[in-house]
């Protein structure tokens, strides 16, 4: 019966609108324009994962950036009510041949907040050469992996829908992040293959991301896709939590922009409109068109009762026991399945904004389940520890690719304990003995002298104050130096003669620039083992410690000073005159190269 009334019933329709359907369902890709109208909401049909459009795209990844090919591209995907929904995203191919075995190896990196405007979108910020995390992307594109990076829901021109950010709602990013890569397999000619092995890997956002694509692969989406592992990091798995954490801290923005997030998918659920009163409402309208490092110095140390109307204020735990607010914010939190591929999560011991302690819960919920976890503590705060997890993230995924078992960290007991700065005032940036490396290059004797092994430093950057505190600490050591042909063991010592002091400021590009110097003064202790008394420089040389480039650099190990200095005369021996001679004057040149300490398993 069911047959024949179907016919029937496509009899009266007309020939025209049956094409419509059947087109509108499965409609082959088209190539998009080349301008910004290229941002705009498509029709929908079809499945999650079908490509709707794309274009080739221009790409700036930065000086000695890995060659790749690059698309723009827009596909359906499914949001966290479940319905259909239309993002945007980006598809980088190195050009270089895979050199492998079988199909290259897909990367999906879920990117960390970048803000809410679409201007801030992962794929306008790559073609303006200003996004934040390049450095990520970079480093595997240079191991060969094709990186797709979608942009999630909110960047596209139109419909509510199309122009709302799903910030923080969990399930809608894990899906983005998973049907980008059937998106990827049906650009023509792109080289990306939809049976290729899969890793997917984010941080902070990108990390709540990753670890939603791994529950929801658990629960049967996307079942086609090889995904050998998922790394995440810098994890919010539990969101109430960490929403008392931001509160009134220096993170307010991520919070803020979590409630416009969370409205913008929930809207009949979250009593914006009762609970905001004028200034909140001004507030999370502002929110929408600003990127991260806007929003972070904008709204720092901001509380949620000055935006709410009741008289007195609710308090923030008043709000999250309102049932709806209630309800909404725990749907969103993580370790609620047994996952089905491997697990490494990472976390800054550290970390400002998104609590260690939750974090913790989050591995402990996820092996409870009898899932395969591996997790590092790394020392630092949350930027640092986002850059510097890329030197055990890629690694690991070359082990997953290469088929090996990971070995879990679930049997570990010694659970790690926070030790961040106060988050509820300026924005400090620690650096709690970093390793130095480098060497000064000895104009007269033409001679680079390397830097002994075991120098450190140890200062605060206050990137809200713009000042820069600290100290260079060099152990005494011994160095060949060649002085009229002869080979010298000439033994020396570096000391600070002074704090590590200057300025540091982050633009709203994520560009850092430091500014500052640290007055040295260098004793030679002794000249073939035969101490010749004090051997000092008459006054400290002064090394300038300036640097600009991407935010990245404080994790990515590029953190780098360089430049020339003057040393002063040495005075206070029996052989003073020959070291100045040797020694002093200016254009001696210098390099060093400041890195964070290394994880350790939990």
């Amino acid at each position: 019966m069911s047959t024949h009334f179907l016919s029937r019933v496509a009899v009266k329709l007309p020939l025209a609108a049956i094409a419509l359907a059947v087109s509108s369902a499965y409609a082959a890709p088209v190539v998009g324009p080349s301008d910004d109208s290229f941002y705009t909401q498509p029709a929908l049909g079809g499945a999650k994962g079908d490509l709707i459009t794309y274009r080739t795209a221009t790409v700036n990844l930065g000086t000695g950036a890995p060659a790749a090919k690059a698309w723009n591209v827009i596909y359906q995907t499914v949001d966290s009510r479940d319905r259909a929904s239309a993002v945007s995203g980006t598809v980088l191919v190195p050009t270089a041949a895979w050199s492998g075995s079988g199909a290259r190896p897909i990367v999906t990196y879920a990117v960390g907040t970048h803000g809410l405007a679409s201007k801030c979108a992962p794929s306008k910020q790559l073609a303006a050469g200003a996004d934040y995390e390049t450095a990520n992307i970079n480093a595997a594109l240079a191991k060969g992996y094709a990186v797709l990076v979608s942009d999630y829901r909110g960047t596209l021109a139109g419909s509510a829908a199309a122009t709302s950010s799903t910030y923080l709602s969990g399930k809608a990013q894990g899906n983005a992040i998973l049907d980008i890569v059937k998106a990827a397999a049906s650009i023509p000619g792109a080289g990306v293959s939809a049976s290729a092995p899969v890793a997917i890997w984010g941080y902070s956002q990108g990390g709540q991301s990753a670890s939603w694509a791994a529950e929801q692969l658990a629960n049967g989406y996307a079942p086609e896709l090889k995904v050998v592992g998922v790394a995440a990091g810098g994890v919010p798995g539990d969101i109430p939590t960490t929403a008392r954490y931001l509160d009134g801290a220096n993170g307010f923005a991520f919070f803020a922009s979590g409630i416009n997030g969370l409205n913008n998918q929930y809207p009949n659920q979250l009593p914006i409109s009762l609970l905001a009163n004028d200034e909140g409402r001004a507030a999370l309208d502002d929110l929408n068109n600003l990127c991260i490092f806007e929003a972070l110095f904008k709204y720092q140390n901001k509380s949620i009762v000055q935006y709410v109307t009741q008289d007195p204020p609710l308090s923030l735990d008043e709000l999250l026991a309102v049932d709806a607010v209630d309800t909404v914010l725990r749907a969103q939190n993580l370790g609620n399945v047994k996952l089905t591929v491997p697990f490494y999560q990472y976390h800054g011991k550290a970390d400002e904004f998104i609590p260690l302690g939750q974090a913790v819960t989050l591995k402990k919920a996820y092996c409870a389940k009898g899932s395969n976890v591996s997790f590092d503590v790394f020392p630092s705060e949350h930027i640092v520890t986002q850059f510097q997890g890329a030197n055990t993230v890629l690694p690991w995924i070359a082990d997953r690719l290469a088929g090996k078992a990971q070995t879990s960290s679930c049997s570990a007991t010694n659970a790690p304990t926070s030790t961040a700065n106060n988050n509820k005032g300026d924005f400090v940036v620690s650096l709690t003995d970093w390793d130095v490396s480098g060497n000064v290059n000895l104009k007269t004797l033409g001679q680079v002298v390397p830097l002994p092994a075991g120098s450190k430093i140890k200062a605060d950057a206050n990137v809200t104050k713009q000042t820069l505190t600290g100290a260079l600490t060099f152990p005494a050591y011994k160095t060949p130096i060649k002085i009229i042909g002869l080979n010298l063991s000439v033994g020396l010592l570096i000391e600070s003669a002074g704090p590590l002091s200057g300025s540091n400021t982050v633009d709203n590009s994520g560009i850092l620039r430091i500014k500052g110097n640290a007055p040295i003064n260098i004793t030679v202790t002794n000249v073939l083992g035969l101490s010749w008394g004090t051997c000092k420089t008459v006054t400290p040389a002064d090394f300038p410690v300036n640097f600009e480039g991407p935010v990245s650099a404080l994790g990515s190990g590029k953190l780098s000073f360089a430049g020339t200095t003057t040393f002063p005369q040495i005075k206070g021996c029996f052989i003073s005159g020959i070291l100045t001679g040797l020694m002093s004057g200016s254009g001696q040149g210098f390099s060093l190269t400041v890195t964070p300490p290394a994880p350790v398993k939990f």
